[in-house]
């Protein structure tokens, strides 16, 4: 990347491995990745990101360690607003921290590994934000066609992992920098056995479809 577009990294502290655990906020970051993928004049706008032009959107560094199924967590995105699953003390807890880091409640908020963004590619970081960026979603109705509030603002709402989202990052970034790169040869190759639709055995398209 150029020095304009140069990507914002982490705080030095948080690298060091003796540091106690810790969320950072960072507002260079959101800035930067709504300068480069999401703003009309974005420097690798992104059309796929157009609702998220209306978002506030808070991004954090941690160093804390996140692992699912032996496998590393080095980004999320979730919605700003606490879950009220949490009970009432919990939530307001936990909007009393998150303006704390932002001054208010962000639509949503994107947390990014230290570690691995002080060590990544700018290809393979622009890939993370990017990933991120696709689960920020917004509300459609029975019809397909996105939602709005009163105030014509974008509804906002999590988006799940879904074969558009393996476009649009791959089209961009390329298959190993997409983590998809086995993927895509599997399917160069054509199906071993026959080509079926495996949503027929898949729990989570069952879900997705109930």
């Amino acid at each position: 990347m150029t020095e304009e577009t140069k990507r914002p990294y982490p705080d030095a502290a948080l690298l060091d491995p003796v540091a106690p655990d810790a969320f950072q906020p960072d507002p260079a970051l959101a800035q930067w990745l709504m300068d480069t993928f999401i703003a009309d004049d974005a420097r690798l706008l992104n059309g796929d990101h157009s609702h998220l032009r209306f978002a506030n959107i808070g991004c954090l560094w941690t160093n804390v360690g996140n692992s699912r199924q032996q496998r590393r967590i080095v980004g999320q995105c979730e919605l700003g607003q606490p879950r009220a699953m949490q009970g009432k003390w919990g939530k307001a807890r936990q909007e009393i921290q998150v303006r704390e880091w932002f001054g208010d409640v962000p639509d949503f908020i994107l947390t990014f590994d230290a570690g691995y963004a002080a060590s990544c590619s700018d290809a393979e970081f622009c890939a993370l934000v990017e990933h991120e960026l696709y689960h920020a979603g917004q509300e459609r109705d029975d019809f397909g066609q996105p939602k709005f509030t009163r105030e014509g603002r974008p509804k906002f709402a999590m988006r799940g992992h879904d074969v558009e989202e393996f476009v649009g990052v791959v089209r961009r970034y390329g298959a190993s920098a997409s983590g998809v790169a086995e993927l895509v040869e599997a399917a160069k190759r054509g199906p071993q056995i026959a080509a079926v639709s495996i949503s027929q055995v898949c729990g989570t398209c069952a879900l997705r479809a109930a």
